[in-house]
């Protein structure tokens, strides 16, 4: 009897690109794809920062350089990663909200949202796909979306918008690009702790009424972001696109 063999987990000769790159979920992602073996490339819009990750991830090891652009400058991060690609791998991890109440919410908070999320997320992967169809190669692209955008929450409507946007638009990217072997799925954690997240956590009620929700008893960690990376840039999903991986802690289960 033949026993099957697990499709491989390793990225070897691999090139992976990660907006939002220097920190947070970005770097955790990039750490990860770097440990299974990708040559990686750290985007974001501050040189510092990209440089000093560059550096943290070379001092461990690994294969990395940076690009410096900003995701809602549309021709800027086409030819930055025109003249760079091609990758292999794509993980779009920058982003980010401005929390209000609905009522409350002004229209340049509303297009600033949306232009983080939707559509600089949508150029970046524009250009990385472009270049693997020209070369006839296959390969992966991750969107780091939310629970947002499979539920809502109070302030939350805007950026709860952008989230179901990414849903719905890694549909249409998947039903497209599968044809060549493009694969695209989104990874759905809930609230994580980072930079970005720790003022709000820092608040008790606020804190209380997140913990509520997530079955697990806890708040994310970035490590809990950088199995499903690997996963999904890996073989090991070969058969996965168009899907949402939800790193929730049971959030929206109910």
């Amino acid at each position: 009897m033949k026993l099957p063999a697990t499709p491989s987990f390793r990225l070897d000769g691999k090139r992976a690109l990660i907006t939002g790159g220097s920190r947070g979920i970005g770097l955790a992602a990039a750490v990860a794809l770097a440990e299974a073996g990708a040559a990686v490339t750290i985007a974001a819009r501050t040189a510092d920062a990209v440089d000093a990750a560059v550096a943290a991830l070379r001092a461990a090891s690994f294969t990395a350089d940076g690009l410096v652009f900003d995701v809602t400058d549309g021709p800027g991060a086409t030819a930055a990663i025109e003249k760079a690609g091609p990758f292999d791998i794509l993980v779009n991890s920058a982003g980010g909200g401005r929390h209000n109440t609905f009522l409350d919410t002004p229209e340049a908070d509303v297009r600033a949202v949306l232009d983080m999320n939707v559509t600089g997320l949508m150029v970046v992967s524009q250009a990385v796909a472009k270049a693997l169809i020209a070369l006839g190669r296959p390969g992966s692209i991750i969107h780091i979306s939310s629970q947002m955008g499979h539920v809502s929450a109070p302030k939350r409507a805007v950026y709860s918008a952008s989230k179901f946007a990414v849903e719905g638009l890694t549909k249409g990217m998947a039903i497209e690009l599968g044809p060549h072997g493009i694969r695209v799925n989104t990874i759905c954690p809930t609230f994580i702790e980072t930079e970005l997240t720790a003022k709000n956590l820092s608040i008790p009620a606020f804190r209380a009424w997140v913990l509520d929700r997530i079955k697990l008893g806890r708040l994310g960690k970035v490590e809990d972001i950088m199995g499903p990376v690997v996963f999904l840039a890996s073989d090991a999903s070969a058969l996965m696109t168009g899907s949402a991986l939800m790193v929730d802690g049971g959030w929206t289960a109910e």
